[in-house]
């Protein structure tokens, strides 16, 4: 995925504040236009009032991928996921990265900002942007999952 450009929105709450703009420059040298929702510092906030206008822009097309940012990175995939069309996945390592965008085609990932450093939330974003979708069986299981979504509007 890495050798295409993708505008990409992100987002977090106060405890994620310190990764977003480490992650936003490895996503621009890497030729990405960043949209950056916030918020705009590490003082306490609520996260869904940042979380859900990050997944939301790639929901309505204004971007095509999403960072989201937090504590514990739960909170904010929950929020996320609560998006139609969002399939966001939490991930804590490379490995979650790899199969959050292989098997699961995601276009969002969370990332927790207390257990993750940020050498290793650097290396998580790069490898889900390089992962291809397995598709196959995969493909037939997210149509699933956006079949259901789409059930409760």
């Amino acid at each position: 995925m890495s050798s295409k450009s993708y505008t990409i929105a992100i987002g977090s709450d106060h405890a994620g504040f310190h990764l977003k703009e480490p992650i936003s420059q490895l996503l621009r040298s890497l030729g990405h236009k960043v949209v950056d929702f916030g918020c705009t510092s590490a003082s306490s906030c609520d996260y869904p009032d940042f979380i859900r206008p990050t997944a939301e822009a790639v929901s309505t097309g204004q971007a095509q991928l999403a960072i989201v940012l937090g504590g514990s990175g739960n909170g904010e995939a929950i929020v996320a996921n609560k998006v139609p069309g969002i399939r966001c996945g939490l991930c804590w390592n490379e490995w979650s990265a790899e199969m959050t965008k292989r098997h699961n085609n995601a276009n969002c990932i969370s990332i927790g900002a207390r257990p993750v450093s940020e050498d290793l939330a650097l290396k998580i974003v790069k490898k889900w942007l390089e992962a291809p979708f397995d598709g196959g069986r995969h493909k037939q299981r997210i149509d699933k999952i956006e079949s259901v979504h789409s059930m409760g509007k």
